[in-house]
């Protein structure tokens, strides 16, 4: 199942994301996600994260957000996990 994985960074933090960067990326590239990248400020900085991950359940996206070295650092202000389901990719209806 698919789930929407939504994070804000704690203000004034990323020198804290950009250490915990190279930990985060290789915990990401070792589970199933479908897609992922940061949130963007109006400067065009990170201030957040969106995940969308492929686990059995909410239980299983929530220990996937928790074990995240970004969680673990304590970057995000809050995280939301939500279900999700895929209706256009690449411009084409799925």
């Amino acid at each position: 199942m698919l789930f929407a994985i939504t994070c804000i960074d704690k203000p004034d933090s990323l020198d804290l994301r950009m250490a915990t960067r190279p930990t985060h990326v290789d915990y990401l590239a070792a589970n199933n996600l479908v897609m992922a990248g940061p949130l963007l400020d109006d400067a065009g900085k990170p201030c957040g994260s969106l995940l969308v991950i492929d686990v059995a359940d909410h239980a299983a996206a929530a220990v996937f957000a928790a074990d995240d070295p970004y969680a673990q650092a304590g970057l995000f202000a809050s995280t939301t996990i939500r279900p999700y389901r895929i209706v256009f990719k690449d411009g084409v209806a799925v």
